[in-house]
This record gives structure tokens, C-alpha cells and sequence, in this order.
């Protein structure tokens, strides 16, 4: 899950952005209201963290600007600026939930999660494809009678590929939902993870499921 968290506090950010990434999240940080609302708009995120007090636009002149655009992103407000009508004004001008600091950080992820649920059909869908099955709600991964076990960055990636079954993927493509935007991309990793998953989903199994297509990316389907 892509995250962007837009806070000023330098170590407030480092803190929850360490956290985050601690629980399988994608986070990534903008540190005033400007470039926040520019990444916004840029980007698709899953979720946005949103501090209220920050330099230049204010988090609530960021989310105004959101919600004008027609962006519906989830939005957690994250303030020290706990009064009730400051709370209901953030929720008035669109917020999806509002938080006030200090605050606990398995609250936090409770909250996110909360914003982020799916409606209850699709949130119990499990990715299938020939007898590999992933279920996001309880993380578990199988081959046939098999329990597949991946780290937390090899089911991020496997979900990604899982959940667009049979559209080929470019490397930037992989790196810029499964890693962050602080990752230069000047190494080999996609290419690495791509090896580990096919020698856990793959290996021992027919038909094989991630394919390379030659000069553009890989692409996970049940047949050629």
C-alpha cells in the first residue's frame, strides 16, 4: 500500500516513515503543503497522512485543493490541533478521519486501515491464477496443497503482478508501487525479487507463471 505522508517535523517523519515501511507499507515524504499537493495530484496513493500546520499551504488548504480536483484518496489528518471545531473542519472540507498528536502509532495504522477497507465483497477476494492463490486480508500465499512463505517485500510484489494478471509490467512500473521514490532504481533488485518469487511460486510447478518479456518487463499469466 502506496503512502504519502506530508509532515514538516523531521523526526516525526522519520519515525512514522521507519514504521510504516516496518509494517509492509510503501511511504513516501513531502515536507511542506506545496510539494505534498503536487505529489498528490501526481501520483496515485492508497492512502495520504496529512499534517495541518505546515509551510506554505496549510494541510487544510491541501486538502480543499484535493477534493476540488475530484482526488478521492483517503485522507487521515494528522494535527496537533486537537479542539473539536478544528476537527470537524478538517472532516467538513473532506478528510476521512482526523487524528490528534500525540498519538498512539497502532492507532494510526488501525485508522489507515480503516480508511483504506474495502467494501466487505472485495476486501474477502482471493488473486488466483492456475492453482496459485493470494489473500490479501490474511497475507497467505499458496501453490496447489503447498503454503508458500514470502517476505513482506515478495508479497508486495507478487500482489502487484497477481492483481494485474496478464498485463506485461515495466521495471519502473514495479519499482515506483512496490519501493519508493527514494529508490535511485541503479541496481539490479527488481531482477532479484522477480528470481526469488519464481523459485518459490514457480519452481516444482506447471505451468509456469512469471514470464520476462524481452526489452520491456514481466508480465504473470496462466498461458502463452
Amino acid at each position: 500500500m502506496r503512502i504519502l505522508l506530508v509532515e514538516d517535523d523531521t523526526k516525526l517523519a522519520t519515525v512514522l516513515r521507519k514504521g510504516l515501511r516496518e509494517h509492509g507499507f510503501v511511504p513516501e515524504v513531502a515536507r511542506d503543503g506545496g510539494g505534498g499537493l503536487r505529489m498528490a495530484l501526481a501520483t496515485e496513493y492508497d492512502a495520504i497522512l496529512l499534517d495541518v500546520m505546515l509551510p506554505g499551504r496549510s494541510g487544510f488548504e491541501v486538502l480543499r485543493e484535493l477534493r476540488a480536483r475530484k482526488r478521492s484518496t483517503p485522507v487521515l489528518v494528522l494535527s496537533a490541533r486537537s479542539a473539536v471545531e478544528e476537527r470537524v473542519r478538517g472532516l467538513d472540507l473532506g478528510a476521512d478521519d482526523y487524528l490528534s498528536k500525540p498519538f498512539d502509532f497502532g492507532e494510526m495504522l488501525a485508522r489507515i486501515r480503516a480508511i483504506t477497507r474495502r467494501p466487505p465483497v472485495e476486501a474477502l477476494t482471493v488473486l488466483q491464477a492456475a492453482d496459485l492463490q493470494l489473500d490479501p486480508s490474511r497475507r497467505l500465499v499458496s501453490r496447489g496443497d503447498r503454503t508458500v512463505e514470502l517476505t513482506s517485500r515478495e508479497f508486495s510484489l507478487l500482489e502487484y503482478l497477481m492483481r494485474r494478471k496478464g498485463i506485461v509490467v515495466t521495471r519502473r512500473m514495479i519499482l515506483d508501487h512496490v519501493w519508493d521514490m527514494d529508490y535511485d532504481g541503479g541496481s539490479n533488485l527488481v531482477e532479484v525479487y522477480i528470481n526469488y518469487l519464481r523459485r518459490k511460486v514457480d519452481q516444482g510447478f506447471e505451468p509456469k507463471l512469471i514470464r520476462t518479456v524481452r526489452g520491456v518487463g514481466y508480465v504473470l499469466r496462466e498461458a502463452e
